[in-house]
């Protein structure tokens, strides 16, 4: 075993052996570098301390981009759970790997993917954790997955024989058991390609109870444009993702008015007396508070914001916290100079944005992710990119790491010639397309981003055009489209949506730009 090899040149190195054998071991080990990635569920960039939140600290996620990357512009293709897990795998985009959202679609586990491409050329595979994609995976050696959306407390699990196991436990810390465990019996001859699905920290946003009440003494400010009126965007207008409105006092905020209902919670009723204990002794203080108050109007809106804050905030805490397990364990098992480490979610996440919790819009606070790769050797530590990425590149990345060739019809550029060569270009625009049109109310459209204009189609539920200064106007309140003095640019915006949607053969986008 190669662990065993290291351990007897270290012993023969320490009686006066050459170096050189060291050193060939060691450029022998690093040509085939293992991988993790580790793929968080609706984690804001907002939220993490290396994006700039000293409200917040988030000191392992923070590790990877000190001692990595740490990407600026690292954005999504469609903003939604399972389509973002469809693109990251097959490098393709939602219109051509066939996963467009998470209400109709299935994923193909027969069409091809990087991990199959790594399978095949020799590493071991394993993906825990949340997957979402309707159905069971297919190339990886191993998988254990949470059915669905999965569950914080005591989760179940998909098994590779058809079965269900139920793991007692906080989820975070379950699915960095069996990752651990899994690294643990893995073949170590082979590199290995691990992807970590964490479930934290999607909707209900329940803490492990260690992390109750971790940010109780802090008062979140409000964002500048909490109480948007959608001036100029129809969209916009019709959705239901407010704090105000759609946010519910049991199911989101814990405040159930009675055992009853909150037994009636499928998070709360998977609890152990010991769990439920905590979390009854920690919420049942904070309801009656909120009862005493008797708040209304906007104090209860502001209310309800600082609930949702304190609780997604300490479920964050509780998923840095596995990320830390993670990186230790490559330390003590001597894998962290060969191993890649990826850390980003599948989408960004509003907090109290435009009024709003959940995704799904172009706007910059969900089409925009938090990203962060550790590569020794390759990436130097404490790198800062501003150029754009996206999820897309992950699997022609991870492709070009492994010296594999990157299959012609994948979408997505590796990021490597980025970090190797300086005349490396990136990307000058960007392009997304959301399908859905269920859930949240959130019209489908589809849309452009350059270094400082997006243009953004909206379609189906509401049909609208709109068009932003980015430089000027960050936050996207002022719509700039079929304003007067804004023809040129509209004009080169458009220009610029159209080679995207032909580059990446977007069909159903340029029929909708026909009707125009």
């Amino acid at each position: 075993m190669k662990v065993f090899k290291i351990s007897v040149i270290l012993v023969v190195l320490s009686c006066g052996f050459s170096t050189n054998v060291l050193a060939q071991n060691k450029a022998e080990s690093t040509k085939r570098p293992n991988i993790v990635i580790i793929i968080s569920d609706d984690h804001a960039y907002q939220a993490i301390s290396a994006y700039g939140n000293n409200l917040v600290q988030t000191p392992n996620i923070d590790r990877i981009a000190k001692e990595g990357v740490l990407f600026n512009k690292g954005y999504v293709t469609n903003s939604i759970c399972g389509p973002s897990r469809a693109v990251i795998l097959t490098g393709k985009y939602s219109h051509k790997n066939g996963f467009k959202d998470n209400e109709n679609s299935r994923f193909d586990g027969s069409q091809d993917s990087f991990v199959k491409q790594l399978g095949a050329s020799g590493y071991q595979t394993a993906w825990i954790g949340k997957w979402h994609l309707e159905t069971k995976p297919q190339g990886f050696d191993f998988w254990q997955i949470l059915p669905n959306q999965g569950q914080y407390y005591n989760p179940d699990f998909d098994m590779m024989d058809g079965s269900k196991k139920r793991n007692e436990g906080y989820v975070s810390d379950v699915i960095e058991d069996v990752s651990e465990n899994w690294l643990n019996n893995r073949d170590q001859e082979k590199p290995f390609c691990l992807v970590i699905g964490h479930k934290a920290t999607h909707r209900t946003w329940i803490p492990d109870t260690q992390d109750l009440g971790k940010f109780d003494t802090i008062t979140f400010p409000l964002p500048a444009n909490f109480y948007d009126n959608y001036k100029d965007r129809e969209a916009a207008k019709v959705q239901d993702m407010s704090i105000s409105k759609t946010m519910q006092m049991g199911y989101d905020l814990k405040m159930f008015g009675g055992e009853d209902q909150a037994n009636k919670d499928g998070n709360i009723v998977r609890m152990n007396s010991e769990q439920r204990k905590k979390f009854d002794a920690y919420y049942s203080p904070v309801e009656a508070d909120l009862k005493a108050k008797n708040l209304s109007g906007k104090a209860l809106v502001e209310w309800k914001y600082q609930r949702y804050m304190r609780d997604y905030m300490s479920t964050a805490v509780s998923l840095d916290r596995n990320i830390g397990r993670t990186l230790d364990y490559l330390d003590k098992n001597g894998l962290t100079e060969n191993t890649i480490v990826i850390y980003l979610s599948d989408q960004g996440f509003y907090l109290g944005e435009h009024g709003w919790f959940d995704k799904r819009f172009i706007y910059e606070e969900s089409f925009r992710t938090p990203m962060m790769m550790r590569y020794p050797g390759v990436i130097k530590p404490g790198t800062v990119s501003n150029n754009f990425v996206m999820n897309l590149d992950i699997a022609p990345t991870m492709l070009d790491a492994a010296g594999v060739s990157i299959p012609k019809d994948e979408q997505g550029k590796s990021m490597l010639p980025l970090f190797k060569d300086k005349k490396a270009k990136g990307r000058d625009a960007i392009y997304y397309h959301y399908y859905e049109n269920g859930e949240h109310s959130v019209s489908p459209h589809f849309g452009v981003r350059t270094k400082r204009y997006k243009l953004i189609r909206f379609y189906k539920r509401v049909s609208s055009w709109e068009l932003y200064d980015l430089q000027k106007d960050p936050n996207e309140m002022h719509n700039l489209y079929g304003k007067k003095g804004y023809e040129k640019i509209t004009n080169y915006m458009n220009l610029q949506l159209k080679k995207l949607i032909d580059q990446y053969d977007d069909q159903d986008a340029k029929q909708l730009l026909k009707g125009d």
